[in-house]
Order: structure tokens, then sequence, then C-alpha cells
């Protein structure tokens, strides 16, 4: 009777999981702080995937940790950079699959930790960025992503990456924009899972303000104007009221970041014996569903999964 009268359902085909792939290692590297979860080889990334697959999960969204990384953040948009490569092997292996979402950024690839190339006083430059992300976007979508995620929050990010799309001929790939993506403390063990030190300044100049909820109404709907196929609040359950505002005021698809903090609170109190950390996550992402999120990044993704098909 109670699934019959539930107001909210979650189902595997709402998930889609973030993974990592990195350069130049023989075998999968463990994340201390995301537990059951590794920095891939490229060899294991495919295997993940088709496990993935065969459990019913939609899509993955894959995040590059280079080895070698420059002022410019060069190995993004490096046709033979490890995202790129990891696409293409992805795609010949799934076929269709799978939805290939690329996370867009240059964080992972700069040696300074930021979103953007960084001007002569150290400060991000927005402007001079937007170029380089429109070249990760092409390399990106020529190497078989179907989605690209841009995540950087510079202003006027998606009108340069759609612009630079359909200039290329892929305007069928999708645009998913990190459209209220706030200054978290939540993101700790994503930064150990990408080996992003921040090595001046922080990230508070471009991403939003916590205490702020009417910053992203006008955040996301200048990303909708710009053309974005759908748009991210990010982090999710410190967020929930943003994530409602947002699936009430637009007519695009919303997805939500259930980000590695807040899973790997739930799986340090469960390794403890302090809660049920298989209920508790299920009871987080009804929550966020519930709020209006149509897709959800977890990294939860294969445990619901798993679970479904028991």
């Amino acid at each position: 009777m109670r699934r019959l009268v539930a107001e909210t359902s979650l189902a595997v085909d709402d998930l889609l999981a973030p993974v990592f792939v990195r350069e130049g290692i023989d075998a999968p590297v463990p994340i201390a702080s995301l537990p059951g979860h590794v920095q891939h080889t490229r060899a294991s990334l495919v295997a993940e995937a088709r496990r993935l697959a065969g459990l019913g999960v939609p899509g993955v969204v894959l995040f590059g940790v280079p080895a070698a990384k420059d002022p410019e953040g060069s190995g993004a948009w490096d046709p033979d950079g490890i995202v790129q490569v990891a696409l293409a092997e992805l795609r010949a292996a799934l076929g269709e699959r799978m939805v290939l979402v690329a996370d867009l950024c240059l964080d992972e690839y700069t040696d300074h930790g930021h979103c953007g190339v960084l001007d002569p006083s150290g400060a991000v430059d927005n402007d001079a960025t937007l170029e380089r992300y429109a070249r990760v976007a092409v390399a990106q979508a020529r190497a078989g992503a179907d989605v690209v995620a841009p995540s950087g929050m510079m202003d006027g990010q998606v009108a340069a990456v759609r612009a630079a799309l359909d200039a290329t001929g892929h305007e069928q790939v999708a645009v998913l924009a990190y459209a209220a993506k706030y200054a978290s403390a939540l993101y700790g063990p994503f930064r150990d899972a990408v080996g992003v030190e921040i090595a001046c300044g922080d990230r508070r100049g471009y991403q939003q303000d916590p205490a702020n909820r009417r910053e992203a109404r006008v955040e996301v709907a200048l990303d909708v104007a710009e053309g974005a196929d759908m748009v991210m609040v990010k982090p999710a359950l410190a967020y929930l009221d943003v994530l409602a505002d947002t699936a009430a005021a637009v007519d695009v698809p919303v997805a939500a970041y259930h980000v590695s903090g807040e899973y790997a609170m739930v799986k340090a109190a469960a390794e403890r014996g302090w809660l049920d950390g298989d209920a508790v996550l299920l009871e987080h992402l009804t929550s966020v569903k519930r709020a209006g999120a149509r897709m959800i990044l977890t990294y939860a993704a294969a445990e619901v999964a798993e679970a479904v098909h028991g």
C-alpha cells in the first residue's frame, strides 16, 4: 500500500555515476575518502562502465586525473588527453548503451588548481578561460561525449561552449550546466580523487555563496538563456530549497549532484555503526528526487542499482 500511494519513487534510471580515470597507472588506486571508489586505469574504467550498464545505470560522468599539469590546463583539450582517450574507448566498448557525460573544467589540469587560467595578478581571467572551455568542449565531443558539463562557474561559459559545439558540427551534443554551484565545504573527497590542490586564493570569487538563494535563480536563468539543455544544482542535500526553486522555474531537465562529502559522511557513520548507511543513502536520494531533480549524480549509483537488482 505504501508503494501504491508513494508520491515519489527513486529508480536506477534517475542516476548518473561519477567515475575517475587516471593517466599513467597500471592498477586502480583506491580513494580513501570515497569508500568503494577508485581512480581507474583505462581498462578498469571500461570494465566498471560495463558493470554499471549491466546494472541498468544509464550514464557515467567522467573526470580525468592527468599525469602532468600546466598553468593553462592544456591536457583538458589535448586529443591525447586522458579524458579524450577514455571517452573514445568507452564509446567503442559500450556503443549506445550508456550516456557519456564529460566534466568540462580546467582545475584537474592546472598546476594552480583553479578552474580557469590566471591573469598576471593571480586572479582567474574569466574571458580567457572561456576560449579554453570552447576547446575542451570540442575535444570531448570529437572523442565521443554525448553531454559536456561545464562546471567552472565562469560567466558566459554555456554560451561559449554551445557556440563552439555548433560551429564544429556537434549540434547534437548536449550541455549540462553547473548552473547553481556553491562554494561548499563538502567537496573534500572529490578533490582527493582528482588530486586538486589550490595553490593560491580560493574559489569563492566564482562559486556561489551558500548564504544566497535568489542568486541561484539568476545564474540558472542566465544558463538557460545561453542554451543549456540541462541545469544542475550542486551540492544536493544542503540546497534542496534551491533545487526545488530551480525545478519550478525552468522547463529543461534539472540535475542535482549528491557530492562526495554527502556520500562520505554517510559511509563514515555507517562504518562506525551509528546508522544504517544503505537506508540513509536511499532516504537522501529520494529527498533529492522529491525536491525536483530529474537526474542525480551520485557515488551511490552502483549500490542503489545492486539493491534494485537484488
